[in-house]
Order: structure tokens, then C-alpha cells, then sequence
């Protein structure tokens, strides 16, 4: 029995739920990358990398490619770099939408306290 296609995308996203894999996936997302290379961009450790470079290999979102003793990792496809590209969209309207919301509150606030000042003075 296949599971629902809403659990299946569930699990896909909780793949993507770790800073580190996300911040791979980026850097993927601008060319091949090799081992060495991604742990001095990430800083971590060699086993936490493995670990997280495993998962990603079982979600079938990166290959690696092994030339003598260097192992290099690609994209699998270059829609996960496009869905990278549409969650940074969707943040940044997210945020602006936020900015602009402070904006409109501390604007009330002041204007607020225009209007209290002159009351009292």
C-alpha cells in the first residue's frame, strides 16, 4: 500500500528541517563541492558532515562522485536549487511584509503619542 502524497512531501520537508543540510544544498546549488571544501565552509565536524551528507544521499537530493581519494557531491537536480531560490522569495516577501507591519505600528505609536502630548501640554 503507497503512503499519501502529503506524507511523502511531509517527510521531504523534514529532510530539508536542518540548517546544515540546507546550507549544503546551497552550496551545491552554486557548483560541485568537495568534502574538504564544504567542511571548511561549514566548520563542523567530519562525522556530523557524514552524517548529514547520508541523509541527503537517501533522499536521493545529492550523488557523490568519487575521483581517487576525494569524494565530491553534486545536486541531484537542479530543482532543488530552484526550490531553494523559491523559499528565499517566499521569506523575503514574509519579511518585508513583517517590516512594513512594524513600520505601520510604530508610525500609530508615534502618532499616538503626538496626539497625547499636546493633550496634556
Amino acid at each position: 500500500m503507497s503512503r499519501p502524497l502529503y506524507q511523502v512531501k511531509a517527510e521531504f520537508f523534514k529532510t530539508l528541517g536542518h540548517p546544515v543540510r540546507i546550507r549544503v544544498l546551497e552550496l551545491l546549488s552554486e557548483r560541485d563541492h568537495h568534502v574538504s571544501e564544504l567542511l571548511a565552509d561549514l566548520g563542523i565536524e567530519p562525522a556530523n558532515l557524514s552524517q548529514q551528507l547520508a541523509v541527503l544521499r537517501r533522499a536521493k537530493l545529492v550523488v557523490p562522485r568519487k575521483d581517487g581519494t576525494t569524494v565530491s557531491y553534486s545536486l541531484t537536480s537542479p530543482s532543488v536549487a530552484e526550490l531553494l531560490a523559491v523559499a528565499r522569495g517566499i521569506l523575503t516577501s514574509v519579511i518585508t511584509g513583517q517590516m512594513e507591519l512594524l513600520d505601520d505600528l510604530q508610525n500609530s505609536a508615534t502618532a499616538s503619542d503626538d496626539a497625547n502630548s499636546t493633550e496634556t501640554g
